[in-house]
Order: C-alpha cells, then sequence, then structure tokens
C-alpha cells in the first residue's frame, strides 16, 4: 500500500467537528460541575440564613460577580487554551486587573470605617473555613472540567490547567457565595481570592500530567 493510499484510509471516516463544539463541552463540564456542587452545597452547610433578603443587598451582587468573572475569564481562557495552535492567552492578565480593583475598593471601605469594624471587614467569622470550602466546592467542576480537556490537544498543558482550575475556583466560590453572610469587600478580595487561587494552582499542577499529550 502507497503512503496516499494509507493516507485516504485514514481519513476515510473522519467527519468535521461542529463549529463550537469545544466552547460547548466546556461550558457544558462547568454547568456540570456547578449543579454537583450545588447540590454538595445545600444539603451540607445550607444556604445563607438571610437568602430571601441577601439579593436585595450590594455585597451580595459584588461577591457573585467577583467569582462569575473569574470563572468566566477562566473559562474563556481554557477554551482558548485547549486548542493546539493556542500555547498562551494575554486575555489571563485580565485576572490580576480584577483582583486589584477589588482589592482596591475593600482598601478604601477598610480604611472609612471605623476601628471597631476592620477587623469584620477583612476577617469576617470565617476567614479559616473560606478558602477550603471553596476549593471542596470547585473540586466537581475541576475534575470534570479536565476529563473533558484531556479529550482536546492544549499546547501547553500547564496553562491550560491553571485556566480550568480559575474556572472552577471562580465557580465553585459562586456556589459557596449563596451559603456565606459575610459582607467586607477586603474579605472577598483576600479570602475568596485565597481559596479561587489555590484551585487554580492544584489545576495547573494536575493539568501539567493529565492534559499532556
Amino acid at each position: 500500500m502507497t503512503n496516499p493510499d494509507l493516507i485516504d484510509r485514514l481519513v476515510d471516516d473522519l467527519r468535521p467537528t461542529p463549529r463550537g463544539a469545544l466552547s460547548w463541552m466546556l461550558a457544558g463540564a462547568v454547568t456540570a460541575g456547578i449543579m454537583i456542587a450545588a447540590a454538595i452545597m445545600v444539603p451540607s452547610i445550607g444556604l445563607r440564613a438571610d437568602i430571601l433578603t441577601a439579593p436585595g443587598t450590594a455585597m451580595f451582587w459584588i461577591k457573585l460577580g467577583y467569582t462569575s468573572v473569574l470563572a468566566l475569564l477562566g473559562l474563556t481562557a481554557a477554551m482558548a487554551l485547549s486548542r493546539p495552535e493556542k500555547s498562551s492567552w494575554s486575555g489571563l492578565w485580565a485576572v490580576g486587573g480584577v483582583f486589584l480593583l477589588t482589592l482596591a475598593g475593600g482598601l478604601w471601605q477598610w480604611g472609612n470605617a471605623s476601628e471597631a469594624i476592620r477587623p469584620v471587614l477583612a476577617f469576617g467569622g470565617t476567614a479559616l473555613v473560606c478558602p477550603f470550602f471553596i476549593i471542596a466546592f470547585s473540586a466537581p467542576v475541576l475534575t470534570i472540567m479536565l476529563a473533558a480537556m484531556r479529550r482536546l490537544a492544549p499546547a501547553n498543558p500547564t496553562l491550560a490547567g491553571l485556566a480550568a482550575g480559575l474556572a472552577s475556583g471562580g465557580a465553585g466560590a459562586s456556589v459557596y457565595a449563596f451559603h456565606c453572610g459575610e459582607n467586607g469587600l477586603l474579605f472577598l478580595a483576600l479570602w475568596y481570592s485565597v481559596g479561587v487561587g489555590l484551585v487554580a494552582l492544584s489545576g495547573a499542577l494536575l493539568g501539567r500530567t493529565l492534559l499532556r499529550w
């Protein structure tokens, strides 16, 4: 059999991938992970006591907005970095901008608060457990994302894993936000970011091995 004949046989059964299939697959992975995380969170630690009135406060939406933006940035990066022709994605720098903006707002709020309120704004009552809950609720999302991305061909497995971890951390933090009653913007910038950052680092470490091809 000649080389052209062999090539023809290898590609004979190939079918074009539908446009947007990669994006839909990763978005579906995040959605499935969020549903599993929520199903674990509600019966285990429950929704915040004021869940019916909390959406009427600005901090509820700021918290959910911060975590959702991180998740969307991570998902967008994962979509780009899952392609073999992409080894970097400049949009990841936006993550630093979002964090610094939130931190600046937190420091402004902290600086204008009374001495008695400042520790509450920075540490609340759950600073020691917040990052670990975020890691726990991010785990299902990261597991499904990495399983989906193993079917793809990222040129930079470590960076692709970091993006998956960022998306998962933001998604897990969004789920946890429905339980967390902390109202300090500095608390959000510090402890939520620590949790999301640890998940992103875990994604990078796992991606380095699991996403290699």
